[in-house]
């Protein structure tokens, strides 16, 4: 799951609750019709398709590659089909390649290589030395704090001022923390830096080179090591003149890139329910659970709702997102290219990102922050009672439930960046399931939810069906829910949230990097 951040300025919906919590007893009838038509035989249909799809296409179906152009095509026929209005929605799309491995040695006075994956990891966006040495001083920002304090307080690189008149035509060394990592790199580019090293900060759990993102076409090399490797260079720089040689390959390639966004024919406009989840691969694998999962159960939900007989009240807008794995760039790019009054017809999103890990447990988005941190643009109002509803529908088929960092990791952060609500399943990644958690949902203690996570071997066969059908009905149970349910926030005395339930419509900031991930890349 999944740099940049694109920023724009947008409403903060201040949402007037009112109304108990639903139960699922009083669930519409047509939520069990529902239930019932979305089956897991149904998902597994998609799956095999886009199975079949990576399989064709180099074993994956990553954003800018034959295999997501196919499985586009395949959404937008099926929910043509089903009686959608399905489009390809267009966004700018830089791709980045890694042609050759990276290198970072010490020269003078001491020489030394550093180890790529072990030592430092080369950012994404990172510029190109075409291979070449770039032989340089290195220079440290001049507020660089070793040993680090027990707080996360470095502001190494957050000001022009932090950079020596001498990182000039030199490289840049910066430590993490506080500010992001575009605004670091940006910094060190206006004070004439030819080559960016980050590293991390030093606190227990920020010690390892970690995977982050530049600003797309950052025309200079850009490394982020561990604080190890870090702390060795500021030594060796701070005792004496220090020449440090990077060497990178890289390639950024301007391409477009394709949303699909499906909404129904019927249902009142001004409250539009996004439910989304993420089309593209990782590079690496054909991402059927990772997120071919979550599509799947989305494509299912929509055909299955198109056969009842009563519609919507709201419109529904199936949203299936490309370039997740690169960064949150479809997701992003659509929300900020909404017009402030679109935007306030969004009543909500509803993100579901792998729904079958194969040793899974039962995640909600913790829309309340009761069990996680918030997220650093703030938690929208509504997004607890999103919560709420997934809490009471699971609690009424007897099924246990965790909640899950409310982060902005996944495709509901530009949602949220904006002040939309919003909620979601997850059956687990790369962490590892506990030994409570197996006594509640079965599987392996001390084995990753997902161990195919991010790898070739995430195909069919990286797929738990009681997970697909556990969760697809808790998807498929909201969905109508929100899709239906009178007031869910309030009064509507008005169209838009600027008059619902007393909210106002007012500009947020702008939220550049404001989360400690998007999608696998650390911001922050």
């Amino acid at each position: 799951m999944r740099l940049t951040a694109f920023a724009s300025c947008a409403a903060v919906l201040v949402l007037a609750l009112a109304g108990a919590g639903t139960a699922a007893a009083k669930d519409d009838r047509d939520s069990e019709r529902l239930r019932k038509g979305v089956t897991v035989d149904g998902i597994m249909e998609h799956q095999n398709v886009f199975q079949g799809i990576a399989s064709a296409n180099g074993n994956t179906r990553a954003a800018a590659t034959p295999g997501y152009d196919r499985s586009v095509d395949y959404v937008v026929e099926r929910m043509r089909k089903a009686g959608y209005n399905a489009n390809r929605v267009p966004f700018e799309f830089a791709q980045w390649t890694q042609n050759a491995p990276s290198q970072l040695a010490t020269l003078a006075p001491n020489q030394k290589s550093y180890v790529e994956e072990v030592d430092f990891l080369t950012a994404q966006f990172s510029g190109s030395t075409g291979g070449q040495p770039l032989d340089k001083r290195i220079v440290p920002t001049n507020d660089i704090v070793i040993p680090p304090s027990a707080e996360l307080s470095s502001t190494s690189g957050c000001e022009a001022e932090d950079f020596p008149a001498e990182t000039s035509g030199n490289i840049a060394l910066i430590q993490r923390g506080t500010c992001t990592f575009v605004v670091k790199i940006q910094n060190a580019q206006a004070a004439g830096a030819t080559g960016v090293v980050i590293f991390n900060e030093g606190q227990e759990g920020r010690t390892e080179p970690i995977a982050i993102g530049a600003d797309p076409f950052t025309p200079v090399p850009v490394l982020f090591t561990s604080f190890a490797a870090g702390k060795e260079l500021y030594d060796s720089a701070t005792a004496g003149e220090t020449t440090v040689r990077i060497v990178t390959d890289t390639t950024t390639t301007p391409t477009t890139q394709y949303n699909v966004i499906a909404d129904s024919r019927k249902g009142d406009p001004d409250e539009t329910v996004v439910v989304g989840a993420h089309l593209d691969s990782v590079e690496e694998g054909p991402g059927i659970n990772d997120n071919g999962s979550g599509t799947s159960t989305l494509i299912e939900i929509g055909e299955q709702i198109a056969k009842l007989k009563h519609k919507p009240k709201r419109r529904l807008r199936f949203a299936f997102w490309g370039a997740e794995e690169a960064g949150l760039i479809g997701s992003t790019a659509y929300v900020n290219s909404l017009p402030e009054a679109e935007r306030q017809r969004i009543l909500l999103n509803l993100n579901f990102d792998m729904v079958g890990s194969p040793n899974y447990a039962r995640f909600v988005y913790d829309g309340d922050n009761s069990d996680t941190p918030p997220p650093a643009t703030g938690t929208p109002p509504g997004s607890d009672r999103i919560e709420s509803v997934f809490l009471d529908y699971f609690g009424s088929q007897g099924l246990a439930t965790d909640p899950t960092a409310f982060d902005g990791r996944s495709d509901y952060g530009p949602f949220i960046a904006q002040g939309i609500p919003a909620g979601g399943l997850f059956t687990g990644a790369e962490g590892i399931k506990t030994p409570e958690q197996q006594a509640k949902y079965g599987g392996t203690a001390g084995v990753a939810y997902d161990p195919c996570y991010h790898q070739a071997c995430d195909t069919i066969a990286n797929l738990n069906p009681d997970a697909l059908d556990e969760m697809s009905d808790g998807a498929a149970h909201t969905t109508w829910h929100f899709a239906t349910t009178k007031r869910p926030f309030g009064s509507k005395p008005g169209k838009g949230h600027g008059k619902r339930g007393g909210r106002k419509g007012k500009a947020a900031p702008s939220q550049q990097g404001a989360f400690p991930y998007q999608g696998p890349f650390a911001t922050r």
